[in-house]
């Protein structure tokens, strides 16, 4: 049970003089503060090179993790979260989408679209294609909470929906003497579908199944799914159909349908007519399944059997506000504006990726299985590790998934979606995932020794489609220990670039496989993959230079690609930079890039697990506090994207923690803000709003290791309180009044002393223990950066330091 209250405890502020009493937090509605809007529109210009898109959050109606969300859908370009917040045309209302990803669309099949009557009362009055029917919305009716989406169509329309796991429950009141026509289009956002598609509507009940092939939006492949909806009104119903193409007949029931001769998806599906009704409403109960329709339809009755609006919305609030109970904090000097932005980014967390247990019609197994990993990559960096702060028992639930598929497909997932494979970034990031739960404690029915056999795998195995799963070039790697420029590789096949990244990326991959090796006391793996760690090494070329606009930028020493034969290559370290106007795309179809979604610049920070050894090969300390402030400071990084988030706060490898905390107060909320435009890039799958939530909470997670990186917070008191203990941690600012910030930057002030426990820490980090065990940090502020955290003993751990031992 959550713990209400934090212990009253005297702190002797040791510096300051000071003996505070830290008051408890107080209880209050946290839903009041989450705008799933943010992130829904592309404001502001995209990211240069990347070009990538802003949010493209899912903001519509689900469940923590669920499977069904229902969302309206537009025309935007910018709509691969369904609706986007940016004056486009709605298409449909649909119960399956993905969130914050990038390219292509992902699901939002089997689209509804009302109307309040067809032309001359035919249902040939309708307009039927998608491109046909769009139809704008009122800006100012667009309302969402957790578990509620509603709009208004400028037709007179009103839609509201809600969801329960795997139904989603609409209802549109019509105007005044309509007769209302409801259409399902066997299509999806990405009008991707696949062969066959099939509808039956039963005449008498209205009831509409079927199901359709898709293609995924990021991998390899494709699925099928099943729907099943219902209808209920007042007014009995008077007619129903299929239609094809821009053709509708109350005569035929049933349709199959194919593609067209270009490829291109006809349009077809089924539609119903209602007689007009005293309250004007109608609800549509979608399941969905990956199953079978009648799953679908047994969903659809399990869940939302009586068509109870208010019920089903009520639950799912109910669900939502026990998901977010574990962690409040104090509203003291604090603008609703800033608790948005915090709430909703932990909000957004647990949107992707959804719980499809027995919905995997691939293998039959009692694990869970948990899809929508957008990728990897991405969410390793701070969305999982801050979810197994805060739901734990969803962390080893998705755990025992990568596993379970790894024992049925061969291999850990890199990304997954759809049932699919998606594409690999970069390094084999499933095995950082692995590791970072494996060193904070998670167990709970996790086979531990098959995920350990997972991840070495993946290290001494090369698959056949690396593009896909696992790793490329592992004969290089074994034998010459870095991924060569223009690699030879006859194990595999995958996008032949990426040298350097995948370089580094391995390096940690190979740390995170030692780190479990280690755990499990296989003493030469843990010391084989450790020494393999650092293969990042063998790329660093010491006497490479940088220019910016024709000037070198003064720093000397950077990574650069290598050949087969171990001569250097040569790639530009500004190149794919956010400030690079090349026109250099580093994307899986660059051909010529050696690194990924980001430059040279920003990969040379790329060694988390070794940053004593980085620096002095960067030219010391100070030499890296330079680097990292003309990373940010010219603009070479962008926020936008992941590998940024631990650039921000990397100056506490340096012993400056103080100027971690002055990095974030330039990007929040400057950057992060609760607005529809309020995000930088996408929110991939929640990797966004986790780096917002830890870096407001004050503790930022080098992933992979026990290790949070202390900075200021934005609020005076937070309280976290553990599901799996029930044992609440506290970080509490002792002297906040006189440094709170009122312009949402939390505070003007840097660390000058600290207690955990009650007892002086100097210590810029702490362990995972803090949370587990309910430990309580006391920082006291000063206006100025002070010595806390500067010492040689203050540092965070590295692989080649004595303090190894702590990672």
């Amino acid at each position: 049970m959550w713990a209400r209250r934090i212990s009253l405890s005297l702190v002797l502020a040791s510096k300051w003089g000071l003996i505070n009493a830290i008051s408890p937090v107080e209880e209050y509605d946290v839903l009041q503060y989450i705008d799933p809007l943010i992130g829904s529109a592309n404001g502001g210009e995209p990211y240069l090179i990347l070009d990538l898109q802003r949010g493209n959050v899912f903001p519509g109606a689900s469940l923590p993790y669920g499977m069904a969300k229902a969302g309206a859908d537009t025309n935007s370009g910018s709509n691969q979260g369904g609706f986007a917040y940016d004056g486009s045309n709605v298409t449909g209302f649909s119960s399956m989408h993905d969130s914050g990803t990038g390219g292509s669309p992902s699901l939002g099949n089997f689209p509804l679209f009302p109307y309040a009557s067809c032309k001359d009362d035919d249902v040939n009055g309708c307009a039927y294609p998608k491109k046909s029917r769009a139809t704008p919305y009122a800006p100012d009716s667009v309302q969402a909470s957790p578990g509620y989406f509603a709009l208004s169509l400028q037709s007179g329309i009103d839609v509201e929906m809600t969801a329960a796991h795997h139904t989603s429950l609409f209802r549109f009141k019509f105007p005044e003497g309509s007769s209302p026509l409801i259409l399902l289009d066997l299509s999806d956002l990405s009008d991707s579908r696949q062969d066959n598609a099939t509808i039956v509507i039963e005449e008498e009940s209205g009831r509409m199944t079927g199901s359709g092939r898709f293609l995924p939006s990021f991998g390899s492949g494709s699925y099928t799914l099943h729907f099943c909806a219902d209808f209920q009104s007042s007014g009995p119903i008077r007619d129903s159909g299929i239609f094809v193409d821009a053709r509708a007949s109350t005569d035929v029931h049933e349709l199959k349908i194919s593609r067209s001769i270009n490829g291109y998806p006809l349009p077809g599906g089924g539609f119903i007519r209602h007689e007009a009704a005293a309250d004007r409403i109608v609800q549509a109960r979608v399941g969905v399944s990956f199953v079978s329709s009648a799953q679908a339809c047994s969903h659809a009755e399990n869940e939302i059997g009586d068509f109870d609006f208010e019920a089903t919305h009520q639950a799912a609030v109910e669900q939502w506000t026990e998901k977010l109970r574990p962690i409040r904090v104090s509203r003291t000097d604090v603008q609703p504006s800033v608790l948005t932005n915090f709430y909703s980014g932990i909000y957004r967390t647990m949107i992707n990726p959804q719980n499809y247990t027995n919905e995997n019609p691939l293998w039959k197994s009692p694990e869970p299985y948990f899809d929508s990993f957008y990728c990897l990559w991405d969410s390793f960096r701070s969305q999982i590790p801050f979810l197994t702060i805060f739901d734990p028992h969803a962390v080893t639930q998705m755990v025992r998934s990568l596993i379970d598929t790894q024992r049925h497909l061969g291999w850990l997932p890199d990304c997954r979606m759809s049932l699919c494979k998606g594409f690999t970034q970069g390094g084999s990031n499933a095995d950082n995932i692995l590791a970072d739960a494996y060193v904070k404690g998670l167990n709970d029915g996790i086979d531990w020794t098959a995920g350990y056999a997972a991840v070495k795998k993946d290290a001494e195995e090369e698959p056949f489609d690396w593009s896909n799963e696992g790793r490329g070039g592992l004969e290089s790697w074994k034998n010459l220990h870095y991924i060569p420029a223009e690699d030879f590789d006859h194990l595999g096949f995958g996008t032949m670039t990426r040298s350097i990244s995948r370089t580094l990326e391995y390096s940690y991959n190979d740390f995170a496989i030692a780190q479990m090796a280690r755990g499990m006391n296989t003493t030469a793996d843990a010391e084989r993959y450790e020494k393999q760690s650092g293969s990042w090494k063998n790329l660093f070329k010491a006497d490479q230079t940088s220019y910016l606009n024709g000037t070198n930028t003064g720093f000397t020493g950077f990574f650069q690609p290598k050949y087969l034969n171990q001569t250097w290559g040569s790639q530009d370290p500004l190149k794919c930079s956010n400030i690079d106007n090349s026109g250099s795309i580093c994307s899986l179809q660059n051909t010529g890039a050696e690194t990924f979604e980001s430059s040279i610049w920003e990969y040379q920070f790329f060694v988390p697990h070794d940053m004593a050894a980085l620096i002095p090969m960067l030219g010391g300390p100070s030499t890296f506090v330079k680097r990292l402030d003309f990373l940010h400071d010219q603009n070479i990084t962008y926020i936008g994207n992941e590998p940024a988030f631990l650039t921000v706060f990397q100056y506490h490898y340096a012993g400056r923690p103080a100027k971690s905390t002055a990095r974030v107060r330039t990007y929040i909320p400057d950057y992060f803000s609760p607005t529809p435009s309020g995000l930088p890039g996408n929110d991939d799958s929640g990797a966004m709003g986790s780096f917002v939530a830890m870096s407001m909470m004050g503790l930022f997670p080098n992933p992979g290791q026990s290790v949070y990186l202390i900075t200021v917070p934005f609020f005076e008191t937070i309280s976290i309180t553990s599901p799996l203990t029930g044992n609440t941690a506290t970080v509490h600012v002792a002297n906040w009044n006189d440094f709170s910030d009122k312009n949402s930057t939390g505070s003007t002030g840097f660390i000058q002393s600290a207690t955990l426990n009650g007892k002086p820490f100097t210590r810029n980090w702490i362990t995972h223990d803090f949370f587990t065990e309910g430990q309580e940090l006391i920082l006291v502020l000063g206006s100025d950066e002070s010595t806390w955290g500067t010492g040689a003993d203050d540092l965070p751990p590295s692989l080649s330091t004595s303090a190894a031992s702590s990672l």
